[in-house]
């Protein structure tokens, strides 16, 4: 199991946003030997949120060899057209180190701001991959909602047929068959998730994908959104649960406190060994407060536990 950051979309410390800022985060993130850097997208959120391919772009001279992705991407909200100029170019930027995780999103509030029903955003994203990878190979398709016929992005991603897509999804039946039948690679949600549920879910996918023709000792996965602070003062610990996290997320915050990596070097190490062990292959840290010292202190008081 290796360790990629999440850029930080999110102002939690109220210092504001700033080029400097992102980039002095991605460039400790590099130095300190993080394997990826992802960015997550939002149109609208409980709190304000930094455009997610906006922000991966701006990052890209800092990334050396990381692996980028979209943690998760939104190609029914932008439309697949957008989406697959926007994310070719990072791609092509980036000489082909652009891995595309989509899902449809979970806001309705998304889906109303751009004039879409919610209740279609599954058959959308079903179309909306198949879409994506036309577009970025040249090719005609034409379905219920989406028609590529004709149109030709140019400049291409680096190779063709390029970038993988993964599928977001949180372990749903339906969300793993459909990752099964789609996706090149499987995005788990870090606080929608627990280690047990994530090993059986990844063994219900292995059926599926062996029904697809895939193999699943080759099929890569990461846990996405790992909220992490790491720290020895329990107050500080439920200041971050129970001040920013539960009411960002409207999650319970004893559910919250058992997911995360919020707290002690060891209580963060129980649970990314049980992630371990349950077959999680990446797990994308996202910092709460204090980024760049937090990236280090994972580093040198957590990772070393695991």
């Amino acid at each position: 199991m290796d360790f990629g950051v999440h850029l930080p979309l999110i102002d939690f410390d109220g210092s504001g946003y700033s080029l400097e800022a992102l980039q002095e985060y991605t460039t400790a993130a590099r130095d300190l030997g993080y394997t990826a850097v992802a960015a997550n997208d939002h149109m609208l959120f409980a709190r304000p949120w930094l455009d997610g391919p906006t922000a991966l772009s701006a990052v890209l001279a800092q990334t050396g060899e990381m692996t980028l992705m979209t943690s998760v991407a939104l190609p029914v909200i932008r439309g697949p057209v957008q989406t697959a100029k926007t994310l070719g170019a990072i791609d092509l930027l980036s000489g082909g180190r652009l891995t595309v995780a989509v899902a449809p999103g979970s806001s309705r509030a998304d889906y109303a701001a751009v004039g879409l029903d919610f209740e279609e955003r599954w058959k959308r994203i079903d179309e909306a991959v198949v879409a994506l990878r036309a577009l970025w190979r040249g090719e005609d398709r034409e379905g219920a909602f989406y028609k590529v016929d004709g149109i030709r992005l140019e400049p291409r991603p680096r190779l063709a047929g390029a970038p993988l897509i993964w599928l977001g999804s949180w372990g749903s039946l339906a969300g793993l068959r459909r990752t099964a039948r789609l996706a090149d690679g499987w995005l788990a949600s870090a606080y929608n998730t627990t280690p047990d549920d994530f090993a059986t879910a990844r063994e219900s996918l292995g059926t599926h994908l062996v029904a697809a023709g895939k193999n699943p000792s080759t099929f890569p996965n990461a846990l996405s959104t790992m909220w992490t602070y790491v720290t020895e003062s329990g107050s500080d610990a439920d200041r971050v649960i129970e001040g920013v996290l539960q009411p960002m997320l409207n999650r319970p915050a004893e559910e919250l406190a058992s997911k995360l990596t919020v707290g002690t070097p060891e209580h963060c190490a129980d649970i990314l060994r049980r992630y371990r062990d349950a077959g999680v292959q990446r797990v994308l840290l996202w910092p709460v407060d204090d980024a760049v010292q937090q990236l280090r202190v994972f580093k040198e008081r957590v990772e070393p536990l695991i």
